[in-house]
């Protein structure tokens, strides 16, 4: 059966009041419902200034279709949304004059994990609040299963946690791109006065989902060219004239004249040939370019210094190498990799080897003058894997038989790195450097003189790399050199943190506490093989083209900062790394055109060849600021923030980026109230945009996370990591891990109703935990199963194979195969759940009786351990200072 294509705006039947309500009269409960224990008199309009009054909706409700009815107060002069709500008991005494407009998430006591309902501060209760669980679920009986199709200045798209085919008729689709608000200000006027970042973020290489077709792949040759003057490329954001013999660019305002071999006449605006070529019918294409060039490598660096070999797994690490290479070569001739590898080793010095198959068997070389890095011989050291198989396994079996040195040569993280970039550069191929690091990591005699930490010209940042990392990731990026590092020693005191060079250029850091354990190894072995396997793009480069009247004004994400923000370099990009662009006008919009945004993604692919993604996007301009609020969505607001703030952290104070950040949204909802909402609502009610509804929750989440509010047991090393790992995800990845899923298993004797899907979450809050039920918290980052006291024995014996609560203790865990319902459900699930993750995460028991730390940070909507305000708590401030702005 064919899926309808649906492309209307969410909306609402106008609900009914009940008898005796009226829309501009707070309602009063019906008789047959007791009154409230107490009442607080509504605010009179002639005392705004004066006090605040939120007025009690607990008992007015309304049901809208087949949502669950909600604590709402729907205002008929606002067609088609939900833009007001009422979520809160009455609170009086709250004067707005002279009140301070501060930061609230610092100074607040912290609240272990219990069954204890969570109380405000203020009396407001948490369940009555907007809630993202609510939201999402909205969203998928909306989308779910349907086709949004994307078309020139189409409407909001689905969120990012929904599954529905996106289809693209013109518009790249928000796998690619999604943008903060899809319909821009006219004026650039009210985009200041709205507060509303206009940006978009980008992720160029994500995957299409099932359903969904590839990105179309065209010659070179047979692409319409696009604009001669900018270098813009060509897309459905032309417009053409002269019956197809030109076309103007709305991203330098002018004409470029068709050449004869590519012309064709138009038919109502549309070249004839329109549908048959993606550049002028899709807004994302990619274009295979000649010639192609040299395919990427792999290159992997083996510690073996004494302290390295001392630790014992030395052996393990060799074995994991190996069988990943027979992996990749495959069992049958016909499936041998032509993909050259390289292998060598480390200590203070550096010890190549010569794979040729033409030698009896390899040849060791030392390197010992590190400051001046020259390799003796090129010829050999990168082979095709098919031809020095069995020579590489005897070199593994080898290097793990060395014997430790008396003497102890420190190893530095940069040495294996200026290695494998002096190989990549003598062979002129880019590549992946693997290097496996089991020594403690020593900072070197010039790296904090030369990072600017105490230097008084520059802001003090722990987030601040060495500068001689800097340097060395900017080589590896002109390179393509993608830098990954696994680490198997445990040290965050006293030593370097090895992932500045690692993050900088594409890679990332993988730490492991030891592989001496079962689960540790089986955890290595499934990175090793993602990392290896994983498809990336080299030597990227990410131009940016917008419509005149707007620049570019900023570039956030993982990279190496530049000052030209409309070309990004980049060593290497997967299909989960993400940027996000900010911008500015410059003069006010053409309300008819709107705004017209191209990325071109130049690149090349494992096999060599240079290719060139496309995506554009057309977005309308309106000169009603309400419709730019309406067209916003809350996780990509909150995934630009976080990339702005956590890239901004390396030169602005924490607690300026905090209060920025409160600042930016009390701003934002204070002008919403003011400029597109109606005068008849009352001060007590709590004012926001239909899309928006989740940005508060989002908002406090990021605000007190670990990277820019510390808590008193985080590591330097923890934030450092963190920082690096989520300013580069995408908006699917950022907004699960600000608002962790809680996904409840079954408890029943049968276990019939499983959650087999993401849509049965719950609230992130200690409430939303029932001490008889079982749960699986998941963000991109963390993995736990929380386990309620009262939980039946015959579940606890189904799932771990003891029916005692008492046995169960707090820390990483493998789930017993069993064969029941129950276990074999939960076990698909965790392992569907760390597919979508980019690195294997451990699995953590929390009974709960265990005051878990890491359980309490991912409870957002609660105090968090570190000092940070609850939801409601900041919700309320928020409210209260936007009421105050206006007044």
């Amino acid at each position: 059966m064919e899926v309808p294509a649906v492309n209307q705006s969410f909306t609402h039947p106008p609900p009914q009041p009940w008898a005796g309500q009226s829309h501009r009269t707070p309602a009063m409960p019906p008789a047959s419902c007791p009154p409230p224990p107490y009442h607080y008199p509504t605010l009179n309009p002639d005392h705004r200034s004066a006090a605040v009054s939120v007025t009690p909706m607990a008992n007015t409700t309304v049901t809208t279709g087949h949502h669950r009815p909600q604590s709402l107060y729907w205002d008929p002069s606002q067609p088609s949304h939900q833009d007001v709500f009422n979520p809160v008991p009455e609170i009086t005494n709250m004067t707005t004059q002279g009140m301070p407009q501060r930061s609230y998430s610092e100074s607040l006591p912290t609240s272990p994990v219990s069954n204890s309902k969570p109380e405000s501060r203020y009396g407001l209760d948490p369940q009555l609040l907007p809630s993202v669980v609510q939201v999402i679920k909205e969203d998928k009986i909306q989308w779910e299963g349907k086709v949004f199709v994307s078309e020139s200045k189409s409407s909001v798209p689905p969120l990012s946690s929904t599954q529905c085919t996106l289809e693209d008729r013109g518009n790249a689709t928000s796998r690619f791109i999604r943008c903060t608000s899809y319909s821009f200000p006219v004026e650039a006027q009210s985009a200041l006065k709205s507060h509303l970042p206009l940006g978009a973020i980008v992720c160029p290489l994500a995957m299409p989902e099932r359903g969904e077709r590839d990105v179309p792949v065209c010659e070179a040759g047979d692409c319409v060219k696009g604009c001669v003057h900018c270098g813009a490329f060509m897309s459905p954001a032309m417009s053409w004239q002269d019956c197809g013999q030109r076309f103007y660019c709305p991203f330098c305002d002018k004409l470029t004249e068709v050449s004869w071999r590519s012309y064709q006449p138009t038919n109502q605006g549309r070249r004839v040939d329109w549908e048959k070529k993606p550049e002028l019918s899709l807004g994302s294409y990619e274009i295979l370019e000649k010639p192609t060039g040299k395919a990427a490598v792999l290159l992997m660096a083996i510690d073996i210094s004494a302290s390295a070999m001392r630790t014992g797994q030395l052996d393990q690490i060799c074995q994991q190498i190996s069988s990943q290479l027979q992996a990749l070569n495959g069992p049958d001739e016909t499936d041998q990799s032509d993909l050259r590898v390289g292998l060598m080793t480390y200590d203070s010095r550096i010890h190549l080897y010569n794979l040729s198959p033409a030698l009896s068997r390899p040849h060791m070389m030392v390197i010992t003058d590190c400051e001046e890095l020259e390799l003796p011989v090129v010829e050999g050291l990168l082979v095709p894997l098919k031809d020095c198989i069995h020579i590489a396994e005897r070199v593994l079996q080898e290097i793990a038989l060395f014997n430790p040195e008396s003497e102890n040569r420190s190893s530095s993280q940069e040495l294996p790195v200026s290695a494998g970039l002096k190989i990549l550069q003598a062979a002129g191929s880019p590549g992946k450097l693997l290097i496996f690091h089991s020594s403690p990591f020593s900072e070197g005699t010039n790296q904090k003189s030369s990072s600017g930490f105490f230097s008084s010209s520059k802001v003090k940042s722990i987030f601040q790399g060495p500068d001689s990392s800097t340097s060395l990731a900017k080589e590896c990026v002109n390179q393509g050199c993608s830098v990954h590092m696994f680490v198997f020693s445990h040290q965050e005191v006293g030593g370097a943190w090895p992932g500045h060079i690692p993050f900088l250029t594409g890679g990332g850091l993988i730490c492991y506490d030891s592989l001496q354990s079962e689960m540790e190894q089986e955890r290595f072995r499934t990175d090793l093989s993602r990392c290896v396997n994983m498809q990336m793009a080299f030597k990227v480069q990410l131009r940016v083209f917008v419509s005149k009247e707007m620049r570019i004004s900023g570039c956030y994400g993982s990279i190496i900062a530049c000052p030209d923000s409309c070309c990004v370099s980049i060593a290497a990009f997967d299909r989960r790394t993400a940027l996000a662009f900010e911008f500015t006008h410059n003069k006010s919009l053409d309300e008819t055109r709107g705004v017209a945004i191209q990325f071109v993604l130049s690149y090349i692919n494992s096999s060599g060849e240079n290719r060139t993604r496309i995506h554009t996007i057309i977005l309308s301009a309106s000169y009603q600021l309400l419709d730019t609020f309406r067209s916003s969505q809350a996780e990509t607001l909150l995934t630009f923030y976080c990339k702005k703030m956590y890239s901004l952290a390396l030169e602005i104070p924490l607690q300026s980026l905090r209060e920025e950040l409160q600042t930016e949204v009390t701003e934002m909802l204070a002008c919403f109230r003011k400029h597109s909402c109606t005068s008849t609502v009352s001060p007590g009610q709590l004012v926001l945009p239909q899309f928006l509804k989740a940005v508060p929750a989002y908002i406090n989440s990021l605000r007190k996370s670990e990277v820019l509010l510390p808590g008193l047991r985080s590591s330097v090393h923890q934030r450092l990591q963190l920082r690096s790992l989520i300013v580069s995800m995408d908006t699917r990845s950022t907004a699960s891990q600000f608002y962790p899923l809680i996904l409840p298993l079954s408890v029943s004797a049968d276990n019939a109703n499983i959650p087999s899907s993401l849509g049965e979450a719950v609230r992130c809050t200690v409430s939303s935990l029932d001490p008889g039920g079982l749960y699986l918290i998941y963000c991109p980052l963390a993995l736990l199963l929380w386990v309620g006291s009262c939980v039946p024995p015959h579940t606890l014996l189904q799932l771990f194979n003891t029916n005692s609560f008492s046995y169960l203790t707090s820390g990483e865990i493998n789930l017993p195969v069993l064969e029941n319902s129950l276990s074999i459900s939960t076990r698909a699930l965790i392992c569907s759940l760390q597919s979508s993750a980019a690195v294997t995460l451990q699995l953590k028991l929390v009974p709960e009786s265990c005051e878990e730390e890491s359980l309490q940070r991912l409870l957002v909507e609660d105090k968090s351990p570190n000092g940070g305000a609850s939801y409601a708590d900041f919700l309320f401030h928020l409210h209260v200072n936007a009421l105050r702005l206006i007044v």
